[in-house]
């Protein structure tokens, strides 16, 4: 009986190690409806891909609208037909996002071009 007190007793620690490893990495995600989320492109190898595929393949794509919360991970994405094929719920997992940026925008009227199409 000491033995098996005893390995329970290991078990327990392990337990409560590994606990504290995913409790590091957990975040609360969750996303208010209208805002708008990244969508990831391919969740594993193998597995049906939206857009290209191989190594070029984004690994999240373009920024959708939430159109409805289902729970608390479980998001609902107004999706464009294209793409209609795939399910338009999603886990918070597969979400990630969207601060909208226009400071990497080009402005054309500040660029002046040379006839060659240089700038």
């Amino acid at each position: 009986m000491d033995r098996v007190k005893l390995i329970q007793q290991h078990l327990v620690t392990a337990q409560s190690r590994q606990k504290i490893y995913v409790d590091r990495r957990v975040c609360d995600i969750s996303f208010s409806i209208g805002e708008r989320v990244f969508l990831k492109g391919s969740p594993t190898k193998g597995v049906m891909r939206l857009g290209k595929k191989g190594k070029i393949n984004p690994r999240f794509i373009n920024p959708y609208e939430v159109f409805e919360k289902y729970r608390e991970v479980a998001y609902k994405l107004a999706l464009p037909p294209r793409i209609s094929f795939v399910h338009h719920m999603f886990h918070v997992s597969m979400l990630k996002r969207y601060r909208h940026d226009d400071s990497y925008l080009i402005q054309w009227d500040s660029v002046s071009l040379d006839q060659d199409l240089s700038f």
